[in-house]
């Protein structure tokens, strides 16, 4: 209900819908919970990576979407991991 309130409000409003991410740069959680599962997961995280690439993206390319998305929009307003990358890929180009 929240993203189609403000999909409606706003023409350039973007719904960003990451599923897992992974801490880059030292990147630490404030939230404990999550913060255990980044640490836990750690070893894992390539191997999810290169199974499902599709649903695994990086605080870094998060952050290169979103300011691409602010500068210059994007074809789809809601954006799932897999738009994420590739918008993120292609800023960092």
């Amino acid at each position: 209900k929240t993203e189609n309130a403000l999909l409606a409000m706003f023409k350039s409003a973007y719904m960003f819908r990451p599923a897992a991410i992974q801490p880059m740069h030292g990147v630490v959680s404030k939230t404990k919970l999550y913060q255990t599962f980044y640490v836990l997961s750690r070893p894992l995280l390539p191997m999810l990576t290169a199974a499902l690439p599709k649903f695994v993206t990086t605080t870094e390319r998060i952050g290169r979407a979103m300011l691409s998305v602010a500068r210059q929009g994007d074809a789809k307003r809601i954006l799932e991991t897999s738009d994420i990358n590739r918008i993120g890929i292609e800023a960092a180009e």
